[in-house]
């Protein structure tokens, strides 16, 4: 493993462990670098858990326009991504967006298991 690799590898824990911490502000600042870093210089596995991990320390954060932006970037890249689909859906809700979120959301249960996570029910459905 190279050295910019370790570096980015030590980054990652450190911005992790920020984020189990509920450190959610801090966490993100972090990440954001890496993920610009990572443009730069990608790492051997690709960058969607990176991003999944800076969308929700943004939604963890209450940057939640932010978060949608990192979301639907993901969702372009791995559309069958579930927890993506899970994560704007709910940052779409709490931006009082229920209609928009209400597909994601969908997608997240088909996709991924997430089952009723945070839908919505319609007034008209039978609960």
């Amino acid at each position: 493993m190279s050295t910019s690799e370790t570096g980015m590898a030590e980054r990652y824990q450190r911005a992790r462990g920020l984020f189990e911490h509920g450190e959610y502000q801090a966490a993100a600042e972090e990440l954001s670098a890496l993920v610009d870093a990572s443009a730069l210089e990608p790492p051997l596995h690709g960058t969607t858990e990176l991003r999944l991990l800076l969308a929700r320390s943004y939604y963890h954060s209450a940057q939640l326009g932010r978060a949608e932006r990192v979301t639907r970037a993901i969702l372009v890249d791995d559309p069958d991504e579930a927890y993506a689909n899970l994560l704007l859906g709910r940052t779409l809700q709490r931006q009082g967006r229920p209609a928009e979120a209400k597909p994601h959301l969908a997608m997240a249960e088909l996709l991924g298991g997430y089952p009723d996570e945070g839908r919505l029910l319609d007034p008209d459905d039978d609960a």
